[in-house]
């Protein structure tokens, strides 16, 4: 940042970011179509007419900078493999509350090996987590409570 210079992705993420906003917002029809050609999009005429600047910015940005494929890489990059996973973290899982494993019938104790080797081969058994996360305020973790 040294004789007023701007850090790299300034220069190379925020200002195009920037530019492309500014131009949908002030309705610069030369620029934003300078904008959409440059980077191969097809926009429909129906939302470059519309009169809510956002929904011009939301197509372009959608097509552009597609979310679901930014969530989707991050996902596959960031989160460890699910083979990496322990069978005590798989006990856990597969339990409810505070009954054990060793509680569980036969044919569910049998699911863990399956539940480990994450097979996609068609004589597998399919087996399905469902989880439910709730946001809950930091200093309500049991870590963060004053003592």
């Amino acid at each position: 940042q040294s004789k007023g210079k701007k850090p790299l992705f300034v220069q190379l993420v925020l200002d195009n970011i920037w530019s492309l906003y500014e131009a949908v917002m002030k309705r610069d029809k030369e620029k934003i179509e300078k904008i959409v050609t440059s980077l191969g999009l097809k926009i429909s005429a129906r939302e470059s007419r519309h009169a809510d600047p956002k929904v011009h910015l939301n197509a372009i940005c959608s097509q552009w900078l597609p979310i679901s494929d930014a969530v989707l890489s991050m996902v596959c990059n960031k989160l460890p493999s699910p083979l990496d996973i322990t069978a005590e973290r798989v006990e856990k899982l597969m339990c409810v509350g505070a009954r054990t494993f060793d509680s569980l019938p036969p044919e569910t104790q049998e699911l863990k090996s399956a539940f480990m080797k994450c097979s996609s081969e068609g004589t597998a058994p399919v087996i399905v987590f469902v989880s439910k996360m709730f946001a809950v305020d930091a200093k309500a973790l049991p870590h963060n409570k004053p003592r």
